[in-house]
């Protein structure tokens, strides 16, 4: 798959989670709190939601990145060494993105 297509696939998904993540923590029809979220969070599905999120951003946002570097013509030649280093940050930051959700557990 062509690193664009890759990029337009994100922001589709992208834009149905900021929407859901707009209508449900920025304009609720109730007061948003911490225990709503503690709530929320409590619910696999909302985990699984999150982590689909967290992948969508991070997969959009370093295929951006790296599209922008490799226009410079200076940068051209360390274009596999600069995927490396985009896929091992993604790596790093979904795993340890991953681990923080799935880890929180409402207080007792």
């Amino acid at each position: 798959m062509r690193i664009f297509q890759l990029q337009r696939y994100s922001a589709i998904a992208l834009l149905v989670f900021l929407t859901i993540h707009m209508i449900v923590v920025h304009y609720p029809p109730f007061h948003i709190d911490f225990s709503r979220i503690v709530e929320r969070m409590a619910q696999p599905l909302w985990k699984a939601i999150d982590i689909a999120f967290l992948f969508a951003v991070l997969v959009h946002a370093l295929t951006g990145a790296y599209m922008v570097l490799t226009d410079l013509e200076n940068i051209h030649r360390y274009r596999r060494a600069l995927a490396w280093a985009a896929i091992l940050v993604g790596l790093f930051a979904f795993y340890y993105g991953t681990v923080t959700i799935l880890a929180f557990q409402p207080p007792a």
